[in-house]
């Protein structure tokens, strides 16, 4: 006979040891997991009229989460507030690279501390850090020595794409170029439309830099039907989906939609349904 203590203490370790078994083999992360967040540029338009009623909109479709692209002439504080009050967390920030360099970087920090964000993602680059591939290298070394400045606050740097970096420059992809020379640290937050606008395969990157896709952004592409919306598109959802669970050490997965002259707000939930209907 055991004592009640030696039998609670030995099912502690072996319900340990079923949950190590089941991360190990990667069977602990179901389908749905991962929650879904909404790139707010989606509904720019809308937001710069209503910002208070757009997020509480896009909370009560179900998305779990926001990503900002800029702030609406809104204090950290009352858009932590919209937040909050709407059941949404923060799953990122397009931040600009300036506001990461020298005295702003401090101030930049501190606004999404406030704003509970970890995941600082520079949307894009001025010519001089992508004319060559030297300034490619260049500004990886930027991102590196930013990754660890931002390492002790929890937070973390990344980078967004669109086409260019898909497209050959001085013998390499620039994509290649960049993320073969910056840390792991550094957030590789692949977006599937602009890619594939590229002639980028989120597949091939996916599979290429495991670990790297902290968060990614799912944008429909398509040849035959420029407007579709996710699950109308082109793109391989499943394969997609299947890497990001498995070796993409993906933790959002980021709705972004830009056709300008489609109903936004009605094309961003029928996004999130698809995505809901594809498991997710």
């Amino acid at each position: 006979m055991i004592t009640r203590r030696e039998f609670l203490k030995q099912s502690a370790i072996g319900a340990a040891t079923v949950w190590a078994a089941g991360c190990a083999t990667g069977s602990s992360r179901s389908a749905g997991k991962i929650p879904i967040g909404l790139q707010l540029y989606s509904l720019r338009k809308e937001a710069a009229k209503d910002l208070e009623g757009v997020i509480a909109a896009v909370g009560k479709m179900g998305y779990k989460g926001i990503e900002f692209a800029g702030y609406h002439n809104r204090d950290t504080k009352t858009l932590r507030k919209l937040l909050d009050d709407n059941g949404l967390k923060c799953c990122g920030t397009h931040t600009a690279l300036p506001t990461l360099l020298g005295d702003k970087l401090q101030e930049t920090i501190e606004f999404n501390q406030t704003l509970g964000n970890k995941f600082l993602i520079v949307p894009g680059l001025p010519k001089d850090r992508t004319a060559s591939r030297q300034a490619w290298l260049d500004t990886a070394k930027l991102f590196n020595e930013l990754a660890d400045k931002v390492a002790p606050q929890g937070m973390r740097v990344g980078y967004h794409n669109h086409t260019i970096e898909f497209k050959a420059l001085d013998g390499e992809l620039p994509w290649d170029t960049f993320f073969g020379n910056t840390k792991k640290e550094v957030i590789m937050q692949f977006d599937t439309g602009n890619a594939m606008h590229g002639g980028g395969n989120a597949v091939t990157f996916l599979k290429k830099y495991p670990g790297r896709a902290t968060t990614v952004h799912c944008k429909p592409f398509s040849n035959a039907k420029p407007d579709a919306l996710i699950g109308e598109d082109e793109l391989p959802w499943k394969e997609i989906f299947q890497l990001c669970e498995t070796s993409g050490g993906t933790e959002w997965y980021i709705v972004e939609y830009e056709r300008p002259n489609q109903p936004a707000l009605e094309c961003v939930e029928k996004c999130l349904q698809a995505m809901k209907q594809m498991g997710k």
